[in-house]
C-alpha cells in the first residue's frame, strides 16, 4: 500500500494523488493528463511520487483504450528519463523492476502498430527510457519530430542547427526558418550514414524502424548517425557525437546492442506527443 502523504510531487505532499488518479481513470481528459504531467514530471523534473505512480501507469498502458495507453506510456517514459536526477526515491529500477519490464514490453509491442512517425519516435524514446539508455531517452523524439537539433561546432564553437526532415538535411549557423529572398542562410548538406555501416544503438534503432516500416524515421536516423560540416569553419564532425557526449551505458531488448551512454544535448522546441508535454505546462 503506497503511503502517498509521505511522498512528494511537484507541488508538495502527494496526498491528493490517489483522488487525481481515480478521476483520470474514470473520466480521462486532456486536462486531467496535463495535471498529472504537471505533478509528476513538471518541466522534466521527477519526484518520489512519480515513481510510485509507475504501477498505475503500467496498468493503464496495458488497457484496451489505445489513447489512454499511449498517454500512460509517454508519461512513464518521461518519468524514467529522469531516473538519474536527485529525486530521493532510492533505487527505483530495483524497486519497480516488474512494472518497468511490463512498460518496456508494452512500448516495444506498440511500436509495430504506431500510427505515424511522431508516435513511433516517442515510443522509441520511451523504450530507451525503460531500458536505461541515457541521453537518447531525452532527446531522440524531440529532435526527430521537430526536425532539428541545436549543437555547437567542436572546432570553432559556432552555434549550429542540424536540420533533418521536410526542410532538408543540412547544417547552418543562422535561423533557416527566417531566410528569405534578402537573407540567405549558408548551409552544408548532412551526409547520411550507410545503413550497412551502422553499429550499436544506431544500427538497432534503424533496424527497428525499417522492420516496422517507418521509413521516415529510418531515413532521419541515417542522418542523425551520419556526418555534418560546420559552415563557419568547414570542420566535419559526427552528428551523433555533437548531439550526445558521453560516458558508458548499455541497451537491451529487441535488436539490442551495447552502446555508450550519453548526456543530453538540446533538442530544439517540442512537438505535441502522446500526452501533454511538460515543457508546455506553467509553473
Amino acid at each position: 500500500m503506497t503511503n502517498w502523504p509521505q511522498l512528494s510531487h511537484a507541488y508538495g505532499p502527494a496526498a491528493d494523488l490517489p483522488a487525481q488518479l481515480e478521476r483520470l481513470a474514470s473520466a480521462p481528459t486532456p486536462e486531467s493528463w496535463n495535471d498529472l504531467w504537471s505533478a509528476l514530471c513538471h518541466q522534466s523534473s521527477v519526484y518520489p511520487a512519480s515513481f510510485a505512480a509507475l504501477p498505475w501507469l503500467a496498468g493503464v498502458a496495458g488497457g484496451q483504450d489505445r489513447e489512454q495507453a499511449g498517454n500512460a506510456l509517454a508519461l512513464a517514459g518521461a518519468i524514467m528519463a529522469g531516473v538519474d536526477q536527485p529525486h530521493g526515491a532510492g533505487d527505483v529500477r530495483a524497486e519497480h523492476a516488474a512494472d518497468i519490464a511490463v512498460l518496456a514490453s508494452l512500448a516495444d509491442a506498440r511500436l509495430r502498430t504506431a500510427e505515424d512517425p511522431a508516435e513511433y519516435a516517442y515510443l522509441l524514446e520511451a523504450v530507451l527510457s525503460f531500458e536505461g539508455v541515457a541521453g537518447w531517452r531525452e532527446t531522440l523524439a524531440q529532435g526527430l519530430m521537430n526536425e532539428e537539433y541545436e549543437v555547437t561546432c567542436p572546432q570553432c564553437a559556432a552555434e549550429l542547427f542540424l536540420v533533418l526532415g521536410e526542410p532538408g538535411f543540412f547544417s547552418c549557423t543562422g535561423d533557416y526558418a527566417l531566410s528569405d529572398d534578402t537573407t540567405v542562410v549558408e548551409t552544408r548538406p548532412l551526409r547520411p550514414a550507410n545503413p550497412a555501416d551502422l553499429t550499436g544503438i544506431g544500427r538497432r534503432l534503424h533496424d527497428l524502424a525499417r522492420t516496422d516500416e517507418q521509413q521516415t524515421v529510418a531515413r532521419a536516423l541515417t542522418h542523425l548517425f551520419g556526418q555534418a560540416t560546420c559552415p563557419a569553419c568547414e570542420t566535419s564532425f559526427s552528428v551523433e557525437a555533437r548531439v550526445n557526449a558521453g560516458t558508458t551505458g548499455f541497451a537491451s531488448g529487441r535488436g539490442s546492442a551495447a552502446e555508450p551512454d550519453h548526456a543530453p544535448a538540446t533538442a530544439v522546441g517540442f512537438r505535441d506527443h502522446l500526452g501533454p508535454a511538460p515543457e508546455e505546462l506553467g509553473e
